[in-house]
């Protein structure tokens, strides 16, 4: 296992938690035995398709449940480093939830919460119509972590749609983001790879972007696509279709000196180009 192997892991999540837990807990284990110390599940690793009462009876509390508790034990199993890209908590008023990205450390100590900011309330072409502020209350602060690798810019999905929230994780000091999402089918064939593409060219950043693949119980179709991109806009590994992972290693040098040959960064004019990194 090393600290610069990154992986990101696809699924199809369904309705039943315990089952998306175990298959979540075998794709965990493959990346993890293939050296990945930094693992990212999608948005939803735990329950998607649900309705909005479904989703709060499936809350948990900050700190405890489920999903919480299956990721600190994975992530002490294994000695690895486990982002849960996203899972509904509770809220005082209980009548919507938190969709909340969580960092959990090779202790199982949690060591970054990240709530969800840009909430999906769209109607595309094609019919299909999501509300999410219905169910979800949004977060509101940006969150970067240190991890070994370097540091991490916490996002999910929607939120790929808003470069002013990644300008801001650049101002941070982030060097990686992570996107765990489930975009559409759709949404994904026309903008997916181009989104994550665009994010990392224009902050000289690596891209993590795990995502959920293929049909839910609900009858939704997710794209899937899991990829990782480095600071120039290679996509360095993607899977297309399928339950699986992708891997690669986090390379400091290919950034730095990305950062350095190609000083894009420090040459804007407009907006807080003169703010350092914090």
């Amino acid at each position: 296992m090393t600290e610069t192997r990154m992986a990101a892991i696809q699924m199809a999540s369904g309705s039943n938690v315990g089952a998306n837990l175990d298959e979540a807990g075998k794709l965990v284990a493959a990346a993890a035995a293939d050296g990945a110390g930094v693992i990212v599940l999608p948005e939803n690793f735990g329950l998607i398709g649900q309705t909005e009462k479904a989703k709060r009876e499936h809350a948990e509390a900050d700190g405890s449940g489920p999903q919480q508790d299956y990721l600190a034990a994975a992530a002490r199993r294994h000695g690895v480093w486990l982002i849960g890209g996203s899972l509904p908590i509770a809220t005082p008023g209980g009548e919507r939830v938190r969709q909340r990205l969580v960092v959990f450390g090779p202790d199982g100590a949690c060591v970054a919460k990240y709530d969800k900011i840009h909430l999906f309330d769209v109607q595309l072409d094609n019919g299909e119509t999501y509300r999410e502020s219905s169910g979800i209350e949004p977060g509101d602060t940006v969150v970067t972590v240190d991890l070994p690798i370097g540091r991490v810019g916490l996002t999910i999905c929607y939120d790929l749609r808003f470069p002013e929230l990644y300008r801001e994780l650049l101002h941070r000091g982030a060097e990686i983001f992570v996107v765990p999402s489930a975009f559409t089918k759709a949404t994904g064939r026309a903008h997916w790879e181009v989104l994550l593409r665009a994010r990392s060219i224009e902050n000289l950043a690596w891209t993590v972007a795990p995502a959920q693949g293929g049909y839910h119980v609900s009858g939704r179709e997710t794209w899937g696509h899991t990829m990782i991109v480095d600071p120039w806009g290679t996509v360095v590994a993607e899977r297309a279709n399928g339950n699986g992972f992708v891997a690669a290693d986090f390379d400091r040098e290919r950034l730095e000196a990305t950062r350095r040959r190609f000083p894009a960064i420090s040459h804007r004019r407009i907006g807080n180009g003169s703010r350092e990194p914090q």
